[in-house]
């Protein structure tokens, strides 16, 4: 075991999605030294990412490895048997999933256990009590900005937990040129979201709005960007995606749906449309002029509510005229966002120290999650019981025939979702 993250440090880190795999990989070089090639897993299950969106991640050129949960144990487990024990396990998962993996480390009784590291891909505007009290119990629970630190640290002293895990530091993507206005050049990009607004009038209604804003603005670039093609999932599932949505509408040439990793779409934009996606905040680190809009309401299941001081919201009917907003400095500051003189650059300092303190210390203390048998006893058993973690079970054998049907039953559970859901619910409608 390292004395400190000056030495080489062997880290794993098990992701759900391909942003999740995106924020996982690059944290795990934040916190530990940037020539750290982590070891990536892939935890198989409804949004796990086809090969063109790893690939589109831009995070690494070793692929993380598809695993189960007890698979990944399995290897932690084996790993430390060959005296090449992972010192640092960065969870890039939903909160439930956090709580399980806990649980399951703690049973494999290792030697020495790895350094936990887990936190937040982006914004964090819904469950915020659930989702950090799952995830309670790892040594470091990152927080992207001086507003996330604070709201995690009162929900934890709130309960009566240890809030010592929490650390403030900020998204580890953020990055990029500043904003510089090229001639001839006028880009409006609308960052879509999977989920949000999750209706097809809602959906529908942004969409004719881009497409009036292009036609009324024929010598302006208007692109939707989109963070999967059909068939695919992200982090959060797309019933209704808008690549079917586009075609029932005559669209001008100067309207395109464009893919590709967001930090090079952002290098082309002049103006970032958005309803509360992350892409919100790494234009604001560039200073690219961006919009979140108030069309369907500020309401928490946009996920807006979060911009509400920002300066940022407005709506189409502003924008058609030419009045865009201006962000307010000392909320950029506290989201961590649009940061100079080297601050960002040190905005994983502490989160680095932690690490380093942690593996420096001659034994780790036992994982003691805040939900226990004893604290929710109604909750918790269905939890762990859902991911079924047994390093000790038999490993199956991943043959052919198993993938095939593993895809299979992958092909036709996105389908349910993107196709049968949305006409079961029109239907109910009736």
């Amino acid at each position: 075991m390292p004395a400190s993250t000056n030495e080489a440090v062997r880290v794993a880190v098990l992701a759900d999605s391909d942003t999740r795999w995106k924020w996982g990989a690059l944290t795990a070089r934040r916190i530990t030294a940037e020539a750290v090639e982590p070891t990536g897993f892939l935890l198989r299950g409804r949004a796990t990412p086809t090969a063109r969106q790893l690939a589109e991640t831009g995070v690494s050129t070793t692929p993380p490895r598809e695993v189960t949960g007890a698979e990944f144990l399995r290897a932690v487990r084996d790993a430390a048997a060959r005296d090449e024990g992972y010192d640092v396990v960065v969870l890039a998962l939903v909160g439930g999933t956090v709580r399980a993996v806990l649980q399951g480390l703690a049973e494999l009784s290792l030697p020495r256990r790895p350094v936990i590291v887990t936190g937040y891909v982006g914004v964090v505007y819904e469950k915020l009590a659930d989702g950090l009290l799952l995830r309670h119990g790892a040594d470091v629970v990152l927080a992207n900005s001086r507003h996330d630190a604070e709201r995690f640290r009162a929900v934890y002293e709130g309960v009566g937990a240890d809030a010592s895990s929490v650390v403030e530091a900020a998204l580890p993507f953020l990055g990029g040129a500043p904003y510089a206005p090229e001639a001839g050049r006028d880009t409006l990009v609308f960052a879509a979201q999977p989920s949000v607004p999750a209706t097809r009038a809602e959906r529908t209604y942004l969409l004719r709005r881009l497409v009036g804003y292009a036609r009324a603005h024929p010598e302006r670039e208007v692109l939707l960007k989109l963070r999967s093609k059909p068939g695919e999932h992200t982090t959060h599932l797309e019933e209704l995606p808008y690549q079917r949505l586009v075609r029932e509408l005559a669209v001008p040439p100067n309207f395109r749906l464009v893919y590709g990793h967001m930090g090079e779409v952002l290098d082309r934009t002049d103006l970032l449309v958005t309803v509360s996606s992350t892409a919100a905040l790494e234009a604001l680190h560039r200073r690219i002029p961006t919009a979140v809009l108030t069309d369907l309401g500020v309401r928490e299941v946009l996920g807006n509510h979060h911009f509400i001081g920002s300066g940022l919201l407005t709506s189409f009917d502003r924008l058609d005229a030419d009045v865009r907003p201006v962000p307010d400095e000392e909320w950029l500051a506290r989201q961590g966002v649009a940061a100079g003189g080297g601050s960002y650059a040190s905005s994983f300092d502490a989160a680095r120290a932690r690490v380093r303190e942690l593996l420096a210390r001659p034994a780790l203390p036992p994982i003691a999650p805040y939900y226990t048998a004893e604290t929710a006893p109604g909750y918790l058993p269905g939890i762990l019981a859902r991911h079924r973690l047994d390093a000790t079970a038999p490993e199956p054998r991943d043959s052919g025939l198993r993938r095939v049907v593993r895809e299979a039953a992958r092909g036709a559970y996105r389908h349910g979702v993107q196709r049968v859901a949305p006409v079961i619910r029109r239907l109910g409608e009736l």
